[in-house]
């Protein structure tokens, strides 16, 4: 039996841990959830509280109402994703690794199933996370998600936006969501789907397995190529994503689907 009052999380004490559970059990409100993943996985932080959910959010992902499951697979993918964080819980993954194996499973299933396109970049992230990616199983909802990616130019550090959705497919360093007037912008070159490989190829052809051309789409740019308006060099925009993974980290975990 798990001793609650010998854990944290990133208010202090876990001991009101089993409460906020039981509650979202039985009335499953968006702000228990937010509550959960505040204290869970705090700006990206997970703590000793957070590997010890997992059970429970194992059973909830295998939970016959799918808005629970798909909350709790993505939640549990942005814990297991912080496993090698500084936590104090040990070697987490092999602690958990019947429950890890679980929410795999569970998040396959979902995936198949899943319609909203937003439910399936964090399902597909989660998936990354359970398979112990580095990296992409923190970054990959942050841009298609938002449909946007904050990168520095590898040529003259510039800040640049990589904008890949609704607005377009381009570069630019201006603030391009908050101007009044046309922004300087390159567009984008995305990768030809036959000559994807890794990381790129693998979850292009599972979003196009499972119906989900729009993410399929997106994805040839997240893997193809951009250009630096300020002094044209042209770079790799997953590169440019992951530059920083080994300095800073990835960047924090998704608040919530």
């Amino acid at each position: 039996m798990t001793d609650w009052s010998q854990l944290s999380h990133a208010y202090g004490s876990a001991e009101d841990i089993p409460t906020l559970l039981d509650r979202i059990a039985w009335d499953p409100k968006p702000e228990l959830w937010s509550d959960l993943w505040s204290a869970l996985c705090h700006q990206g932080s997970v703590y000793s509280a957070s590997f010890a959910v997992l059970p429970w959010l194992a059973d909830m992902a295998d939970s016959d109402n799918r808005e629970q499951a798909v909350n709790a697979l993505a939640l549990a993918g942005a814990i297991v994703a912080g496993a090698e964080q500084s936590h104090g819980a040990g070697d987490v993954r092999a602690q958990h690794a019947t429950e890890v194996e679980r929410l795999l499973t569970a998040v396959n299933q979902q995936l198949r199933m899943a319609s909203d396109r937003t439910n399936y970049i964090h399902l597909l992230e989660a998936m990354l996370g359970f398979e112990g990616v580095v990296g992409w199983s923190e970054d990959l909802a942050w841009g298609l998600g938002s449909e946007e990616y904050e990168v520095d130019c590898p040529g003259c550090q510039a800040g640049l936006f990589v904008v890949l959705g609704e607005r377009g497919f381009f570069s630019t360093s201006d603030d391009y969501a908050l101007s009044d007037s046309d922004v300087e912008t390159r567009p984008l070159l995305p990768a030809n789907p036959a000559n994807l490989d890794g990381i790129g190829r693998r979850l292009h052809d599972i979003a196009l397995s499972d119906g989900q051309h729009e993410v399929a789409h997106a994805l040839t740019y997240v893997f193809g190529h951009a250009a630096c308006p300020d002094c044209e060099t042209h770079f790799s925009v997953a590169d440019q994503v992951s530059a920083d993974w080994s300095a800073t980290g990835p960047s924090p975990c998704a608040r919530g689907v």
